[in-house]
């Protein structure tokens, strides 16, 4: 069976910092390039972070370059996204998401709610 199960989110004051887990099972998460997506009430879904297989290469948003940072442990199946220096309009509902074309994967997450406010 095929999950990715975000955990991390929650509630914090501009300026602090939340650490995002995603736990991957049930295929080849190796193989995979994973994101970090997010999407704000009344918007778009739009990238955050992406990582490649090996984790030798990173793409962020603008929105928040210098700020985030995504990581993985392919030993463990786990992604990771380090946010600091939060902002209100960082407030969104973060999905992980892993994509591979061989093996052909295009898998979400649920989702887990960051909430930046005083």
């Amino acid at each position: 069976q095929v999950q990715l199960v975000e955990s991390g989110g929650g509630l914090v004051q501009p300026g602090g910092s939340l650490r995002l887990s995603c736990a991957a099972s049930g295929f080849t998460f190796s193989t995979c390039v994973v994101s970090w997506y997010r999407q704000a009430p009344g918007k778009e879904r739009e990238l955050v972070a992406s990582i490649t297989p090996s984790g030798g290469s990173t793409n962020y948003a603008d929105s928040v370059k210098g700020r985030f940072t995504i990581s993985r442990e392919n030993a463990k199946n786990m992604m990771y996204l380090q946010m600091n220096f939060l902002k209100t309009e960082d407030t969104a509902v973060y999905y992980c998401h892993a994509y591979s074309l061989l093996p052909r994967y295009n898998y979400w997450g649920q989702g887990t709610q960051v909430t930046v406010s005083s």
